[in-house]
């Protein structure tokens, strides 16, 4: 599944391929700037080369195997909700 957003200029609407980065939960450390994370149940080992201070139990946004960026726990868990919200409309259609 591709999804989409929506670009408008004044002169004109398009619509444009989106990336998702998605809210993973770090599990465990691993090798330098390497960490293990749950992405929804699934286990991954991501690269931390782009981010500081990251600890078990935080929460980062993962793109393409890269940890971006750390997120509050609180964001992230209202981020995850929104997903699963998301997925579950999708499956009624």
């Amino acid at each position: 599944m591709v999804n989409y957003v929506i670009i408008s200029t004044p002169e004109n609407s398009y619509k444009t391929p989106m990336c998702l980065a998605i809210p993973a939960c770090v599990e465990q450390l691993t090798a330098e700037n390497h960490a293990i994370v749950n992405l929804g149940g699934i286990r991954k080992e991501i690269s931390l080369a782009l981010v500081e201070d990251i600890a078990p139990g935080d929460y980062v946004i993962v793109h393409v195997g890269f940890a971006l960026q750390k997120l509050d726990q609180l964001e992230a868990e209202h981020t995850l909700a929104m997903f699963a919200e998301i997925s579950a409309l999708n499956k009624d259609n």
